[in-house]
């Protein structure tokens, strides 16, 4: 099932997102139709709380449309280390059509709990890393536009008031 994406500036982009506490079927079939969500915006990658769901999850894959996705899903993410430091373009599927630079780490380590309910552990450099951090923020309640400057950030926030 595809759900639609919840747009800025509507509050549950702001909640802290909830644990999850049993992987269950409906767990299971929430990830799926993230993922499905995901593809269908297209992005690449997805958290709970831009589906409306304030629960930390989240789907993400970065391969090339065309190619076959490593899809990945995780319950609970969090960023147990981070390193490097990188200035790219972002944008967000919750922010359609705006897009700025942001820094974040170059690479992470991320653990959480997969679709088997085993805890694992990911070492993701470069997008991947930066998708990862992208996505966790989302369950925290933050936004790309959290991390620029507070001109930049008012700035954009008027502008994207002004195109609704």
């Amino acid at each position: 099932m595809r759900f639609d994406i919840v747009e800025y500036p509507d509050p549950i982009l702001r909640k802290k997102a909830k644990e999850i506490e049993v992987v269950d079927k409906e767990v299971l079939k929430l990830l799926d139709d993230m993922a499905e969500t995901m593809y269908d915006a297209p992005g690449i990658g997805l958290a709970a709380p831009q589906i409306g769901k304030p629960l930390k999850v989240i789907v993400a894959d970065i391969s090339s449309r065309g190619e076959k996705g490593e899809l990945i899903k995780l319950i609970n993410p969090c960023i147990v280390h981070a390193e490097g430091e990188d200035v790219l373009t972002e944008g967000c599927l919750s922010i359609p059509g705006f897009s700025e630079e942001v820094k974040r780490a170059t690479k992470v380590v991320v653990r959480g709990i997969n679709e088997e309910g085993k805890e694992v552990e990911i070492v993701a450099e470069g997008l991947l890393a930066r998708v990862f951090q992208h996505e966790i923020d989302h369950i925290e309640g933050r936004l790309f536009i959290d991390r620029l400057s507070k001109l930049k950030r008012e700035l954009l926030k008027r502008k994207i008031i002004k195109n609704k």
